[in-house]
């Protein structure tokens, strides 16, 4: 497998593991121990996914929860007028956060790749106007964290 596909698994996976770990309370080891030996690479339900990079998947995960106040300030502030973070849903709110993080705390990460894939990761829950929602509020945040790219 290319490593471009495993990360590319390790961002969907990451972006259900917060989204769980949301609904549920799930503490971040357990949630990682489950998504290592039950998630990535495994069938369930007749559904295969895909290896993940496990490091990257590590990171985007518990980057994500450490600076989540942070990320939750960036996303925030680029929201339209009246809008507020909680009245996103939990899976828009996954995706968006993994992408701060992703955008501010990877710099090795090419900022359109970062962008493209989490569009990519949206299309898999939403239709196109969420996939335009997710690709200018992570572009404003990647013009804020990567000014110089």
């Amino acid at each position: 497998m290319t490593r471009s596909i495993s990360r590319s698994a390790a961002r969907l996976a990451a972006v259900q593991a917060l989204y769980q770990q949301e609904m549920e309370g799930t503490p971040t080891a357990r949630l990682l121990h489950e998504f290592h030996h039950h998630r990535l690479g495994a069938t369930i339900e007749g559904e295969t996914y895909a290896d993940a990079e496990i490091s990257f998947f590590d990171d985007l995960v518990e980057g994500t929860l450490a600076r989540r106040g942070e990320i939750d300030e960036l996303i925030t502030e680029r929201l339209a007028k009246g809008w507020s973070l909680e009245r996103l849903d939990k899976p828009m709110k996954a995706i968006l956060r993994v992408g701060a993080y992703e955008l501010i705390a990877r710099p090795d990460v090419p900022m359109a790749s970062v962008i493209s894939e989490y569009v990519d990761v949206a299309d898999a829950f939403y239709d196109q106007r969420e996939k335009g929602f997710v690709n200018g509020l992570l572009d404003a945040i990647a013009k804020a964290a990567r000014p110089a790219a």
